[in-house]
């Protein structure tokens, strides 16, 4: 048995081939039916490995199986005759006839495309992930204009770029084409209380990796939300193993934030913060504070005095300034008796920055007594000292089984949302008080989780990644790749594979096709307006390898990238360049108009550059189809 890639490569090209053949059997058909003479019909190009003969048409498959042709006579110069002058020849027939043979190959594609989205309608659509197409915020740039307009993860997006939004993928569209600024209208969601807000803005866009190698031009939206769920089977070593996490629960909460994507998770854990319960003027509320060195801070003296002492009182060993600590001064019993500064006033702007994100964000004042850290009861200084040497995330989780089934996108969008508030206040109200809730509706708080360096958690993978970074030739690039990988060894990590829901996307048929011709105009209008970069376009191999990776996730899904690229054959088939059928309809058309037929060396003369510019364009997307499969192996 062929291994299973293998096979669905060989399926791959299967699609590609048929997509092609019903393209040429449109022109085959109608020629025949005008009395036009068909003197071959080849699948692929070069050397045939099969050819036959039936009806007077030499049938063949050729070597190169990216592409297909059907030679009608006169369609070029034959000895001394004009291809006007061949009766039986495709420019012997009328305008009209030759209008009909040219536009039946792209109707095929194109109505097949159309058939295959029915079916895929009719049969209940496909399984997608939930953030392929929910409107809603996974993570917003910290840093953009967005962020400091107040939108935040989790809020929705009605429309990008003056379009309507549809998911993700506009992001990746859009990105790709615009350049100066983009407008974002939506609406901003307190998900504590429930409060809506509608917004509408204008920002300037600017470039932002999104991994190491691509950037995404945005005003900040970086990701889509997703459920955030777990399957089961935490790896080795994982912090979250005493956590009391199950297969099927959902992260909803940490450290005073919703969450709604990974890399807002990721975030949250790598903040040096601690979340405090205080009581002030007789009343308990949560904070988050900054968490940091105290070599960081200004302190005199008798604070650092203090410190020593109540450091020796909690046994806890190392250095003074390499210790952990909060930038505020206080009593022996915590209560806060002032605000301590930093050494580097920037370092302070970026610390409570962190901390201002938190919904439950309020600054400690003189007078504040300390009753928890992270949710652990603290009464004296030395106590509280020895809480703060220690990162602890606090994660709330929704544990309700049916997060777990596949439900329509509609269902899946609005079950998003319905983690009660109450039942979330009540937990976190609660944390590090006398009564203590752990669980309210189905919601449930875990145990503290301390986070561990990625170093820790992947060592052998990390060290076999140094191994191949320091078989880099280039110093420079060698250097670079090493600082990457250092920082991501320090990087904190909870250790727990998170899955998004499953969702059925199931559009009508005319949503498909209208969404898929409005994604080929906005990118033949980006590559007109040189916004779009060719490189970005597939061909034949990124063809192949699109349908391959398909086949993979199920038959429904290859059934439609084989009618997407159905689509997208019809209709970039009808463009007025002379090499293709739109060319041939221009021909004719302009043969209609003028009533004067057009010499075999004017057509040469038009189609030949144009075959050479098609040639080029071939080994151009050909090379990056290539380099980006051969990026994604190595």
């Amino acid at each position: 048995m062929l291994p299973f890639s293998v096979l669905h490569i060989f399926f791959a090209i299967l699609g590609l081939g048929f997509l092609i053949f019903i393209h040429e059997f449109g022109h085959y058909w109608v020629a025949r039916r005008k009395g036009m003479k068909v003197e071959a019909f080849s699948i692929g190009f070069g050397r045939p490995i099969h050819s036959w003969e039936k009806d007077g048409v030499k049938w063949q498959i050729g070597w190169l199986p990216f592409g297909g042709y059907v030679k009608i006579s006169g369609m070029q110069k034959e000895g001394s005759k004009e291809p006007y002058e061949i009766a039986d020849g495709f420019y012997g027939k009328s305008p009209w006839q030759r209008i009909q043979v040219a536009l039946a190959g792209p109707l095929v594609n194109i109505f097949f495309a159309l058939l295959i989205f029915s079916i895929l309608w009719v049969s209940g659509g496909r399984d997608k992930s939930f953030y392929e197409f929910t409107h809603r915020i996974g993570w917003v740039d910290p840093g953009s204009p967005l962020y400091q307009k107040g939108v935040r993860p989790g809020d929705m997006i009605d429309k990008y770029a003056g379009q309507n939004f549809r998911g993700f993928k506009d992001l990746v569209l859009v990105s790709a084409m615009e350049d100066k600024e983009l407008s974002i209208s939506g609406t901003k969601i307190d998900y504590l209380t429930g409060k809506k807000t509608p917004f509408n803005y204008i920002l300037p866009t600017y470039a932002r990796n999104v991994t190491p190698k691509d950037k995404l031009q945005t005003i900040g939206v970086m990701m889509p939300a997703r459920y955030l769920i777990f399957r089961g089977n935490l790896p080795a070593g994982s912090p979250m193993a005493e956590s009391g996490i199950q297969p099927g629960d959902r992260i909803v909460w940490a450290d005073g934030e919703p969450l709604f994507s990974l890399q807002q998770l990721g975030a949250l854990i790598g903040e040096s913060t601690v979340f405090l319960t205080v009581e002030r003027e007789g009343k308990t509320f949560q904070t988050k504070v900054p968490r940091v060195h105290l070599d960081d801070l200004k302190m005199n003296a008798w604070e650092k005095g203090e410190l020593d002492d109540w450091q020796h009182e909690a046994e806890i060993k190392g250095r003074l300034q390499d210790l952990s600590f909060i930038p505020y001064s206080f009593s022996p019993d915590c209560t806060i008796e002032n605000r301590l500064a930093f050494i580097d006033e920037e370092d302070q702007i970026r610390s409570f920055q962190r901390c201002q994100r938190c919904s439950y964000f309020n600054p400690l004042q003189e007078g504040d007594r300390i009753l928890a850290v992270d949710g652990q009861k603290v009464s004296s200084s030395f106590e509280l000292l020895q809480r703060l040497q220690k990162r602890r995330v606090l994660v709330v989780v929704e544990r309700n089984p049916s997060l777990v089934k596949t439900v329509p996108f509609t269902t899946a969008e609005t079950q998003f949302e319905e983690i009660d508030p109450s039942s979330l206040r009540t937990i976190i109200s609660s944390l590090g008080t006398d009564a203590p809730v752990t669980s309210s509706g189905s919601l449930l708080l875990l145990a503290a989780v301390t986070p561990r360096p990625t170093g820790e958690l992947m060592g052998t993978e990390l060290a076999e990644e140094k191994k191949k970074i320091e078989a880099i030739q280039d110093p420079k690039k060698r250097e670079d790749s090493l600082k990457v990988l250092q920082q991501m060894g320090q990087t904190l990590k909870i250790g727990i594979p998170l899955d998004d829901r499953e969702v059925i996307y199931n559009p009508n048929p005319l949503q498909q096709f209208s969404d898929a011709m409005n994604d080929t105009w906005r990118t033949m209008k980006g590559l007109v307006s040189g916004i779009l970069s060719p490189k970005y376009l597939s061909g034949p191999v990124g063809i192949v390898t699109v349908i391959q990776y398909s086949w993979l996730h199920g038959i429904k899904e290859a059934l439609f990238w084989i009618g997407l690229i159905s689509l997208n054959l019809g209709v970039m088939n009808l463009l007025p360049i002379p090499v293709l059928d739109g060319g041939h309809i221009v021909f004719s058309l302009w043969e209609m108009i003028f009533r004067r037929k057009i010499k075999a060396k004017t057509m040469e003369r038009l189609v030949i550059p144009f075959v050479g510019l098609l040639i080029v364009f071939f080994i151009f997307v050909t090379y990056h189809d290539i380099a980006r499969l051969f990026g994604k192996l190595l």
